[in-house]
């Protein structure tokens, strides 16, 4: 991709309280695939690399400011929301006249950068670059106007918009490249006769047209890369359409996707050959994928990394995790942060894991909670074994060493070794460490009452 000119400086606007979302969130701050409006627009404008970027807030300041507190942006403040025009008059201090700058929407998440950068390399310096689309359905956007030879003259916004203006079906996507010396000039001149009581930086356009600048004006490729959020049935429409994309992405690589529209990607995800993903599937993070893995159905991958020809069954969740090659997952497991199995490693239905490094060929295939631990290989744990890790203040941990037995129903209570070859008795309460090769266990001796008679109701 090639980068922009030292001399752009790009400003995103992201001022407003979003009435229409109903919330007490900035709209910003609402979420496409997991990350924040905004956090889409900063990402975009980070690869334009500009000579400085400026952030425009006012409504939510506070919340912006925490939720953004380390993004390389020089905050600027528009205290009353006076339009766009009035909102760009806040950078003019920072600016010098040698700079261009580009004007973004903090609720326009898709924008793609080499959209962008086309309107700079295609926008002579001195002229005005303004982004413009031709749609089916204008309503609610400015129109563009030209003259009769074709040559941009002014926009209208909406609401001041006659009939024969709304008639017209190039809008204004709001993005502009402007350079900063006439810019100064043309802000001090908007006034807020219009409908809406605003400075609109769309007026800007007339006054250049009557200094003879001229308006360069460029097309995105795709109608959802210039929509903006103004409501939540608009984020839904660009989530349903962003996960679309990521998804086609993902097939055209060779990923094999049971329904496309049943796959939501929340992060990266990468993935070998022949890799299949069945329905209701959700990756966030960041998520590898080796050769020849399978996704079962309703399943949740955040932050996990998975070698080849492992099977991950149904309504399984994991979390900043790692699988070794031909392991087998579920159905209804859940492995949590800081699990390491090796290869061939079967965790089974309703087994939770945290914290814990599984050796090869190790099994727990039923009902056990397992955390804290350290397993070696060729272990097989019985259903319903818990390690018990926590006292309530510390947590302690559990050793079991290579091809060792843990009979059903086995409470080990951390911190405590379980050595190589052990088997431990179903039903037992493990505190102290076992030997090797050995049978443990610990039960109450089994009594019968002759004469116990079962309560009946009086």
């Amino acid at each position: 991709m090639t980068t922009t000119p030292d001399s752009l400086a790009l400003v995103i606007l992201a001022a407003g309280q979003g009435k229409r979302m109903y919330s007490d969130l900035p709209k910003v701050l609402h979420q496409l695939a997991d990350k924040p409006l905004l956090q889409h627009v900063l990402e975009t404008a980070y690869q334009l690399q500009p000579q400085q970027l400026y952030l425009v807030y006012g409504h939510g300041g506070t919340q912006l400011k925490t939720a953004f507190a380390q993004a390389p942006v020089t905050w600027v403040e528009q205290a009353q929301q006076l339009g766009t025009g009035h909102a760009v008059a806040q950078v003019l201090p920072y600016l010098t006249n040698q700079q261009r700058l580009l004007v973004l929407y903090g609720d326009v998440p898709l924008i793609p950068a080499q959209t962008l950068l086309n309107l700079c390399e295609k926008t002579p310096p001195e002229q005005v670059g303004v982004l413009t689309m031709t749609v089916d359905n204008p309503h609610g956007y400015g129109r563009i106007v030209r003259d009769t030879s074709g040559k941009v003259c002014k926009i209208i916004e909406e609401k001041d918009a006659d009939e024969t203006i709304k008639a017209i079906r190039e809008i204004n996507t709001g993005i502009m490249l402007i350079p900063i010396n006439p810019l100064r000039k043309w802000l001090q001149q908007l006034t807020n006769h219009n409908a809406q009581g605003e400075y609109y930086l769309t007026d800007i356009i007339a006054l250049a047209v009557q200094e003879a600048v001229g308006i360069t004006t460029h097309a995105p490729a795709h109608e959802y890369d210039v929509l903006g959020v103004n409501d939540r049935l608009q984020l839904a429409t660009l989530e349903r359409y962003y996960q679309q994309q990521q998804v086609t992405q993902l097939m055209q690589q060779g990923l094999s996707v049971r329904d496309p529209a049943r796959l939501d990607i929340r992060g990266q995800v990468n993935i070998g050959r022949d890799v299949c993903v069945d329905i209701n599937v959700i990756f966030e993070g960041t998520v590898k994928l080796g050769n020849r893995v399978k996704i079962g159905a309703h399943c949740v991958l955040k932050d996990v990394d998975i070698a080849d020809d492992v099977e991950i069954r149904s309504h399984c969740v994991l979390e900043s995790c790692a699988i070794g090659a031909g392991s087998l997952i579920g159905p209804f497991a859940r492995l949590r942060p800081e699990t390491v199995l090796a290869e061939q490693v079967h965790i089974g239905n309703f087994v939770e894991v945290k914290k814990t490094t599984v050796g090869t060929g190790s099994k727990i295939n039923h009902l056990s909670y397992i955390g804290d631990s350290e397993i070696g290989a060729q272990v097989n744990i019985g259903a319903g074994t818990i390690t018990c890790n926590y006292d309530g203040v510390n947590k302690f941990k559990t050793v079991i060493e290579d091809n060792a037995f843990i009979g059903s129903d086995t409470q080990l209570v951390a911190p405590v070794r379980v050595a190589k070859g052990a088997t431990i008795g179903a039903g037992s309460t493990v505190v102290r460490d076992t030997p090797a090769d050995k049978l443990t266990l610990s039960r109450a001796q089994q009594v019968t009452i002759e004469h116990w008679q079962r309560p009946i109701k009086k």
